[in-house]
Protein backbone atom coordinates (compact mmCIF):
# COMPACT_ATOMS: atom_id res chain seq x y z
CA UNK A 1 0.00 0.00 0.00
CA UNK A 2 2.68 2.52 0.69
CA UNK A 3 4.61 2.04 -2.53
CA UNK A 4 1.22 2.16 -4.10
CA UNK A 5 0.70 5.46 -2.19
CA UNK A 6 4.09 6.74 -2.71
CA UNK A 7 4.21 6.13 -6.61
CA UNK A 8 0.65 7.94 -6.90
CA UNK A 9 2.38 11.02 -4.59
CA UNK A 10 5.55 10.61 -7.58
CA UNK A 11 2.87 10.56 -10.30
CA UNK A 12 0.79 13.64 -9.04
CA UNK A 13 4.29 15.65 -8.13
CA UNK A 14 5.27 15.15 -11.96
CA UNK A 15 2.28 16.22 -13.50
CA UNK A 16 2.02 18.81 -11.30
CA UNK A 17 5.82 20.12 -11.89
CA UNK A 18 4.87 19.40 -15.81
CA UNK A 19 1.69 21.72 -15.68
CA UNK A 20 3.48 24.54 -14.03
CA UNK A 21 6.32 24.20 -16.59
CA UNK A 22 3.85 24.28 -19.02
CA UNK A 23 2.46 27.16 -17.43
CA UNK A 24 5.65 29.03 -16.81
CA UNK A 25 6.48 28.73 -20.28
CA UNK A 26 3.24 29.71 -21.88
CA UNK A 27 3.82 32.86 -19.23
CA UNK A 28 7.25 33.81 -20.70
CA UNK A 29 6.07 33.58 -24.44
CA UNK A 30 4.32 36.63 -23.18
CA UNK A 31 7.04 38.26 -21.01
CA UNK A 32 4.96 37.97 -17.97
CA UNK A 33 4.53 35.23 -15.03
CA UNK A 34 1.47 34.64 -13.12
CA UNK A 35 1.59 34.84 -9.18
CA UNK A 36 0.17 31.54 -8.33
CA UNK A 37 -1.33 32.76 -5.05
CA UNK A 38 -2.64 36.29 -6.62
CA UNK A 39 -3.69 35.25 -9.98
CA UNK A 40 -1.58 38.76 -10.85
CA UNK A 41 0.54 38.94 -13.60
CA UNK A 42 4.38 40.29 -13.87
CA UNK A 43 5.25 42.26 -17.07
CA UNK A 44 8.75 42.83 -17.47
CA UNK A 45 10.06 46.38 -19.19
CA UNK A 46 13.40 46.33 -20.01
CA UNK A 47 15.42 49.69 -19.83
CA UNK A 48 19.21 49.82 -21.61
CA UNK A 49 21.15 52.22 -20.97
CA UNK A 50 25.02 52.92 -20.03
CA UNK A 51 25.76 52.34 -16.26
CA UNK A 52 28.94 52.10 -16.26
CA UNK A 53 31.69 54.46 -17.88
CA UNK A 54 31.98 57.86 -18.38
CA UNK A 55 27.97 58.42 -19.75
CA UNK A 56 26.58 56.72 -16.62
CA UNK A 57 24.98 60.15 -15.51
CA UNK A 58 23.35 60.21 -18.78
CA UNK A 59 22.18 56.48 -18.36
CA UNK A 60 21.01 56.34 -14.90
CA UNK A 61 19.31 59.12 -15.52
CA UNK A 62 17.36 57.97 -18.09
CA UNK A 63 16.88 54.81 -15.98
CA UNK A 64 15.39 56.48 -13.63
CA UNK A 65 12.58 58.20 -15.87
CA UNK A 66 11.71 54.33 -16.65
CA UNK A 67 11.78 53.44 -13.07
CA UNK A 68 9.35 56.36 -11.66
CA UNK A 69 7.08 55.58 -15.07
CA UNK A 70 6.63 52.13 -13.73
CA UNK A 71 6.15 52.78 -10.00
CA UNK A 72 3.25 55.33 -10.40
CA UNK A 73 1.57 53.20 -12.34
CA UNK A 74 1.79 50.14 -10.31
CA UNK A 75 0.72 52.60 -7.48
CA UNK A 76 -2.06 53.29 -9.76
CA UNK A 77 -2.78 49.89 -10.86
CA UNK A 78 -3.46 48.46 -13.77
CA UNK A 79 -5.46 45.70 -15.11
CA UNK A 80 -5.13 43.28 -18.23
CA UNK A 81 -7.51 40.91 -19.58
CA UNK A 82 -8.97 40.39 -15.93
CA UNK A 83 -5.76 40.47 -14.20
CA UNK A 84 -3.72 42.62 -12.27
CA UNK A 85 -0.82 43.42 -13.29
CA UNK A 86 2.93 44.21 -11.46
CA UNK A 87 5.50 45.81 -13.94
CA UNK A 88 8.95 44.89 -13.41
CA UNK A 89 11.79 47.32 -14.57
CA UNK A 90 14.73 44.92 -16.17
CA UNK A 91 17.86 47.62 -16.20
CA UNK A 92 20.90 46.14 -18.18
CA UNK A 93 24.11 47.92 -18.64
CA UNK A 94 24.88 48.25 -22.54
CA UNK A 95 28.10 50.75 -22.01
CA UNK A 96 27.22 53.00 -24.75
CA UNK A 97 28.61 50.06 -26.72
CA UNK A 98 27.43 48.67 -30.08
CA UNK A 99 28.82 44.91 -29.24
CA UNK A 100 27.52 44.84 -25.33
CA UNK A 101 24.28 46.31 -27.01
CA UNK A 102 23.17 43.39 -28.69
CA UNK A 103 24.22 41.25 -25.61
CA UNK A 104 21.77 43.51 -23.98
CA UNK A 105 19.30 42.92 -26.36
CA UNK A 106 19.36 38.91 -26.52
CA UNK A 107 19.22 38.78 -22.91
CA UNK A 108 15.97 40.80 -22.81
CA UNK A 109 14.62 38.10 -25.23
CA UNK A 110 15.39 35.04 -23.72
CA UNK A 111 14.48 36.66 -20.49
CA UNK A 112 10.47 37.11 -21.48
CA UNK A 113 10.65 41.42 -21.69
CA UNK A 114 7.56 42.35 -23.53
CA UNK A 115 8.91 45.96 -24.78
CA UNK A 116 12.16 48.41 -24.33
CA UNK A 117 12.55 51.92 -23.83
CA UNK A 118 16.26 52.73 -24.95
CA UNK A 119 18.94 51.64 -25.94
CA UNK A 120 20.65 55.86 -24.78
CA UNK A 121 22.94 55.77 -27.42
CA UNK A 122 22.43 55.99 -31.04
CA UNK A 123 25.14 53.52 -31.30
CA UNK A 124 23.87 50.82 -29.28
CA UNK A 125 20.52 51.09 -29.95
CA UNK A 126 20.19 50.60 -33.67
CA UNK A 127 21.88 47.09 -33.71
CA UNK A 128 20.00 46.17 -30.77
CA UNK A 129 16.97 47.46 -32.53
CA UNK A 130 17.51 44.52 -35.22
CA UNK A 131 17.36 42.13 -32.37
CA UNK A 132 14.18 43.18 -31.24
CA UNK A 133 12.50 43.34 -34.69
CA UNK A 134 13.51 39.94 -35.26
CA UNK A 135 11.57 38.78 -31.95
CA UNK A 136 8.55 41.28 -32.48
CA UNK A 137 9.24 43.76 -29.50
CA UNK A 138 8.59 47.08 -29.08
CA UNK A 139 11.48 49.32 -28.95
CA UNK A 140 10.53 53.25 -27.81
CA UNK A 141 13.67 55.60 -27.39
CA UNK A 142 13.76 58.57 -25.43
CA UNK A 143 17.18 60.09 -26.35
CA UNK A 144 18.28 58.14 -30.11
CA UNK A 145 18.40 60.87 -32.35
CA UNK A 146 20.17 59.40 -35.14
CA UNK A 147 18.41 59.21 -38.03
CA UNK A 148 19.02 55.74 -39.24
CA UNK A 149 17.09 54.60 -36.54
CA UNK A 150 13.85 54.85 -38.01
CA UNK A 151 15.19 54.73 -41.73
CA UNK A 152 15.36 51.05 -41.62
CA UNK A 153 12.03 49.84 -42.49
CA UNK A 154 10.91 48.11 -38.98
CA UNK A 155 7.69 49.17 -37.38
CA UNK A 156 8.34 48.17 -33.95
CA UNK A 157 10.69 51.46 -33.02
CA UNK A 158 9.53 54.75 -32.32
CA UNK A 159 11.22 57.68 -30.76
CA UNK A 160 9.45 60.21 -29.22
CA UNK A 161 12.32 63.28 -29.83
CA UNK A 162 13.36 65.02 -32.82
CA UNK A 163 16.37 63.90 -34.83
CA UNK A 164 20.13 65.05 -35.68
CA UNK A 165 18.87 65.97 -39.28
CA UNK A 166 16.56 68.37 -37.37
CA UNK A 167 19.41 69.37 -34.76
CA UNK A 168 22.14 69.53 -37.53
CA UNK A 169 20.23 72.34 -39.54
CA UNK A 170 18.79 74.44 -37.02
CA UNK A 171 22.45 74.68 -34.85
CA UNK A 172 23.91 75.60 -38.46
CA UNK A 173 21.44 78.26 -38.86
CA UNK A 174 21.68 79.59 -35.56
CA UNK A 175 25.70 79.75 -35.85
CA UNK A 176 25.83 81.68 -39.55
CA UNK A 177 22.67 83.41 -39.38
CA UNK A 178 22.72 84.82 -35.86
CA UNK A 179 26.19 84.38 -34.26
CA UNK A 180 27.71 85.52 -38.07
CA UNK A 181 30.36 82.84 -37.88
CA UNK A 182 31.73 82.26 -41.24
CA UNK A 183 34.94 79.84 -40.68
CA UNK A 184 33.44 76.79 -39.05
CA UNK A 185 35.59 73.89 -38.27
CA UNK A 186 33.74 70.64 -36.99
CA UNK A 187 35.02 67.74 -34.94
CA UNK A 188 33.24 64.46 -34.26
CA UNK A 189 33.74 61.30 -31.71
CA UNK A 190 33.29 58.78 -34.76
CA UNK A 191 30.68 57.48 -32.94
CA UNK A 192 27.01 57.09 -35.17
CA UNK A 193 25.49 59.66 -32.77
CA UNK A 194 28.23 62.31 -33.45
CA UNK A 195 29.60 61.64 -36.56
CA UNK A 196 26.01 61.97 -38.24
CA UNK A 197 25.45 64.90 -36.24
CA UNK A 198 28.42 66.69 -37.45
CA UNK A 199 27.66 65.35 -41.06
CA UNK A 200 24.09 67.00 -40.90
CA UNK A 201 25.43 69.94 -39.15
CA UNK A 202 28.31 70.60 -41.85
CA UNK A 203 26.31 70.18 -45.02
CA UNK A 204 23.60 72.69 -43.03
CA UNK A 205 26.98 75.51 -42.50
CA UNK A 206 27.59 75.29 -46.46
CA UNK A 207 24.01 75.05 -47.14
CA UNK A 208 23.23 78.57 -44.98
CA UNK A 209 26.27 80.47 -46.73
CA UNK A 210 28.87 79.50 -44.19
CA UNK A 211 31.74 77.82 -44.82
CA UNK A 212 33.29 74.75 -43.01
CA UNK A 213 37.49 75.80 -42.97
CA UNK A 214 38.51 71.78 -41.06
CA UNK A 215 36.83 68.51 -39.87
CA UNK A 216 38.65 66.46 -36.95
CA UNK A 217 38.13 63.41 -35.62
CA UNK A 218 38.49 61.86 -31.85
CA UNK A 219 37.16 58.91 -29.85
CA UNK A 220 34.53 59.02 -27.20
CA UNK A 221 37.45 57.92 -24.91
CA UNK A 222 39.95 60.55 -25.46
CA UNK A 223 41.22 62.94 -23.30
CA UNK A 224 43.55 65.23 -25.27
CA UNK A 225 43.08 66.89 -27.72
CA UNK A 226 45.44 69.46 -28.16
CA UNK A 227 46.92 68.30 -31.43
CA UNK A 228 43.56 68.39 -32.85
CA UNK A 229 42.98 72.07 -31.59
CA UNK A 230 46.47 73.37 -32.64
CA UNK A 231 45.53 72.29 -36.20
CA UNK A 232 42.29 74.42 -35.80
CA UNK A 233 43.81 77.26 -34.40
CA UNK A 234 46.25 77.30 -37.66
CA UNK A 235 42.41 77.82 -39.45
CA UNK A 236 41.34 80.86 -37.51
CA UNK A 237 37.76 79.57 -36.68
CA UNK A 238 34.93 81.55 -35.89
CA UNK A 239 33.06 78.49 -34.35
CA UNK A 240 34.10 75.13 -33.48
CA UNK A 241 31.46 72.33 -33.26
CA UNK A 242 31.67 68.99 -31.42
CA UNK A 243 29.64 66.15 -32.51
CA UNK A 244 29.88 63.87 -29.11
CA UNK A 245 29.21 64.06 -25.68
CA UNK A 246 30.11 66.44 -22.26
CA UNK A 247 32.97 63.68 -20.82
CA UNK A 248 34.89 64.95 -24.12
CA UNK A 249 33.57 68.39 -24.39
CA UNK A 250 34.29 68.88 -21.21
CA UNK A 251 37.93 68.69 -21.32
CA UNK A 252 38.09 69.95 -24.89
CA UNK A 253 36.87 73.67 -24.35
CA UNK A 254 39.31 73.70 -21.48
CA UNK A 255 42.14 72.84 -23.66
CA UNK A 256 40.90 74.81 -26.42
CA UNK A 257 41.09 78.15 -24.02
CA UNK A 258 44.86 77.19 -22.58
CA UNK A 259 45.94 77.42 -26.05
CA UNK A 260 44.36 80.71 -26.21
CA UNK A 261 41.79 80.23 -28.71
CA UNK A 262 38.82 83.04 -28.66
CA UNK A 263 36.55 80.89 -31.04
CA UNK A 264 32.86 80.14 -29.65
CA UNK A 265 32.10 76.42 -29.03
CA UNK A 266 28.47 74.73 -29.76
CA UNK A 267 27.63 71.26 -29.03
CA UNK A 268 24.30 69.55 -29.34
CA UNK A 269 22.11 67.69 -26.77
CA UNK A 270 25.53 65.17 -25.80
CA UNK A 271 26.87 68.68 -24.70
CA UNK A 272 23.65 70.26 -22.90
CA UNK A 273 24.31 69.02 -19.23
CA UNK A 274 24.65 69.95 -16.09
CA UNK A 275 28.12 67.80 -16.80
CA UNK A 276 29.40 69.64 -19.28
CA UNK A 277 29.58 72.96 -17.11
CA UNK A 278 31.25 71.08 -14.48
CA UNK A 279 33.95 69.52 -16.39
CA UNK A 280 34.70 72.52 -18.29
CA UNK A 281 34.21 74.97 -15.56
CA UNK A 282 35.02 79.03 -16.48
CA UNK A 283 36.11 78.09 -19.69
CA UNK A 284 32.44 76.43 -20.67
CA UNK A 285 30.94 80.30 -20.17
CA UNK A 286 29.22 80.87 -23.41
CA UNK A 287 29.09 78.00 -25.17
CA UNK A 288 26.11 77.07 -27.33
CA UNK A 289 24.34 73.83 -27.79
CA UNK A 290 20.90 72.51 -28.97
CA UNK A 291 18.30 70.09 -27.18
CA UNK A 292 16.52 67.73 -29.34
CA UNK A 293 12.94 69.01 -27.89
CA UNK A 294 11.22 71.78 -26.43
CA UNK A 295 13.03 73.67 -24.02
CA UNK A 296 12.22 72.61 -20.28
CA UNK A 297 10.19 75.46 -19.05
CA UNK A 298 7.92 75.35 -22.55
CA UNK A 299 7.62 71.37 -21.39
CA UNK A 300 3.62 70.97 -20.26
CA UNK A 301 4.27 68.66 -17.25
CA UNK A 302 8.14 69.50 -16.59
CA UNK A 303 7.62 71.17 -13.20
CA UNK A 304 6.10 68.88 -12.06
CA UNK A 305 7.66 66.07 -12.84
CA UNK A 306 10.89 67.58 -11.83
CA UNK A 307 9.16 68.14 -8.11
CA UNK A 308 8.33 64.61 -8.39
CA UNK A 309 11.81 63.11 -9.57
CA UNK A 310 13.84 65.14 -7.37
CA UNK A 311 11.74 63.76 -4.25
CA UNK A 312 12.07 60.01 -5.71
CA UNK A 313 15.76 60.18 -6.54
CA UNK A 314 16.99 62.93 -4.91
CA UNK A 315 19.60 64.19 -7.79
CA UNK A 316 18.60 67.01 -10.51
CA UNK A 317 17.60 65.81 -14.12
CA UNK A 318 20.68 65.51 -16.26
CA UNK A 319 18.64 65.59 -19.56
CA UNK A 320 16.70 62.44 -21.19
CA UNK A 321 14.70 61.75 -17.73
CA UNK A 322 11.48 63.22 -19.19
CA UNK A 323 11.60 61.61 -22.40
CA UNK A 324 11.89 57.88 -21.01
CA UNK A 325 9.54 58.28 -18.33
CA UNK A 326 7.02 59.70 -21.98
CA UNK A 327 8.47 56.44 -23.47
CA UNK A 328 7.31 54.07 -20.76
CA UNK A 329 4.08 55.72 -20.58
CA UNK A 330 3.77 55.12 -24.14
CA UNK A 331 4.03 51.62 -23.49
CA UNK A 332 1.75 51.23 -21.12
CA UNK A 333 -0.79 53.39 -22.38
CA UNK A 334 -0.29 50.62 -25.28
CA UNK A 335 -0.78 47.86 -23.21
CA UNK A 336 -3.98 49.38 -21.33
CA UNK A 337 -5.74 50.27 -25.07
CA UNK A 338 -5.04 46.65 -26.03
CA UNK A 339 -5.85 45.26 -22.93
CA UNK A 340 -2.91 42.80 -23.27
CA UNK A 341 1.03 43.13 -22.36
CA UNK A 342 1.56 40.52 -25.81
CA UNK A 343 3.52 42.46 -28.00
CA UNK A 344 1.67 41.48 -30.84
CA UNK A 345 -1.26 42.60 -29.26
CA UNK A 346 -0.21 46.06 -28.27
CA UNK A 347 2.62 46.93 -30.74
CA UNK A 348 -0.08 47.87 -33.15
CA UNK A 349 -1.77 50.29 -31.08
CA UNK A 350 1.96 52.35 -30.35
CA UNK A 351 1.31 53.74 -33.56
CA UNK A 352 -1.59 54.95 -32.79
CA UNK A 353 -0.25 56.80 -29.78
CA UNK A 354 -2.30 60.24 -28.85
CA UNK A 355 -0.58 60.98 -25.22
CA UNK A 356 -0.51 64.30 -23.07
CA UNK A 357 3.04 64.30 -21.94
CA UNK A 358 5.48 65.74 -19.68
CA UNK A 359 7.52 66.59 -22.87
CA UNK A 360 4.70 67.84 -25.16
CA UNK A 361 1.87 66.07 -27.57
CA UNK A 362 3.05 62.77 -28.63
CA UNK A 363 1.96 61.07 -31.80
CA UNK A 364 3.93 59.34 -34.27
CA UNK A 365 4.84 59.65 -38.00
CA UNK A 366 4.12 56.19 -40.42
CA UNK A 367 7.81 55.09 -39.90
CA UNK A 368 8.16 55.77 -35.91
CA UNK A 369 9.50 59.15 -35.66
CA UNK A 370 7.84 61.58 -33.46
CA UNK A 371 5.29 64.28 -34.95
CA UNK A 372 6.45 67.79 -34.65
CA UNK A 373 9.71 67.33 -33.15
CA UNK A 374 10.97 70.17 -31.46
CA UNK A 375 14.48 71.48 -31.25
CA UNK A 376 16.02 74.12 -28.57
CA UNK A 377 18.75 76.37 -28.28
CA UNK A 378 20.88 77.14 -25.16
CA UNK A 379 23.38 79.25 -24.06
CA UNK A 380 25.63 78.60 -20.67
CA UNK A 381 25.49 81.79 -18.93
CA UNK A 382 26.90 81.39 -14.98
CA UNK A 383 27.23 78.00 -15.44
CA UNK A 384 23.46 77.44 -16.27
CA UNK A 385 22.56 76.54 -19.60
CA UNK A 386 19.55 79.28 -20.16
CA UNK A 387 17.20 78.93 -23.45
CA UNK A 388 17.92 81.35 -26.52
CA UNK A 389 14.49 80.98 -28.18
CA UNK A 390 11.62 81.27 -25.25
CA UNK A 391 9.26 79.93 -27.95
CA UNK A 392 9.68 76.09 -28.71
CA UNK A 393 7.26 76.67 -32.11
CA UNK A 394 9.56 78.89 -33.76
CA UNK A 395 12.38 76.72 -32.53
CA UNK A 396 10.98 73.69 -34.14
CA UNK A 397 9.91 75.26 -37.34
CA UNK A 398 14.01 76.50 -37.33
CA UNK A 399 15.09 73.26 -37.58
CA UNK A 400 12.42 72.78 -40.77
Amino acid sequence: MNKIINASLVAATAAALAACGASDKAATAEGSAPAAATGQLTVKIGSANPLTGPFAHWGRDADNGVQLAIEEANAAGVTLGGQKVKFEVVSEDDQADPKAATQVAQRFIDSGVVAVVGHLTSGAAIPASRIYNDAGVPMVAGSVTSPKFTQQGYNNTFRIIANDLQQGQALAKFAVGQLKAQRIAVIDDRTTYGQGLADDFAKSVEAAGGKVVKREYTTNSATDFMAILTSLKAQNPDLIFYGGMDAQAGPMVKQLRKLGMKAAFMGADGVNTPEFAKLAGKDAEGAYASSAGAPKEAMPGYASFNDKFKTRFKADIQAYAPYTYDAARVLLDAMKRADSADPKKFLPEIAKTQLQGVTGEIAFEPNGDVKNGAVSLYQLQAGNWKGLLPDSAKVASAAQ
